[in-house]
């Protein structure tokens, strides 16, 4: 079976973070860091070469596939912020609609600029999506 390429690292949050450019996209970055750690109350993990996790969950497949991955995180990517809701989104549609200009994808809230959201609707996101997935059983 083929291995996570998503793993925890031993790598620093600090330096991945300092490092990101421009600056505007550097200072967004913390600022989602410090959300994320206040909201979920787990230190920030640099899970892969590019992902800031927060918290993690062991799951098995019927199939045997087991591994571990973050309850939630983000990554300053260069078009955008790639937000992990990994819970998903059906359950969700009332606080994305108030949430301001944004995608998603399966498990990934994509995201231009901080400024051009509602932090405290996408606190909920986190919060909702990080409680109700933290207990959840996989299949």
């Amino acid at each position: 079976m083929a291995e996570n390429k998503t793993k925890p690292t031993s790598n620093s949050v600090s330096t991945f973070l300092n490092a990101c450019e421009p600056e505007q996209k550097r200072l967004e970055a913390w600022e989602l860091a410090a959300l994320f750690q206040k909201i979920t109350g787990e230190p920030p993990v640099l899970w892969g070469e590019s992902i800031v996790g927060f918290g993690k969950y062991h799951y098995k497949y019927k199939t045997g596939r087991e591994g571990d991955m973050l309850l939630t995180g983000f990554s300053p990517r260069k078009q955008n912020f790639s937000i992990y809701i990994m819970a998903g989104f059906p359950k969700y549609q009332d606080l994305l609609e108030k949430l301001g200009p944004h995608k998603t994808g399966k498990s990934c809230l994509y995201i231009k600029r901080l400024s051009d959201i509602d932090l405290n609707v996408l606190g909920e996101l986190i919060k909702t999506s990080f409680e109700t997935f933290k207990d959840k059983k996989c299949p």
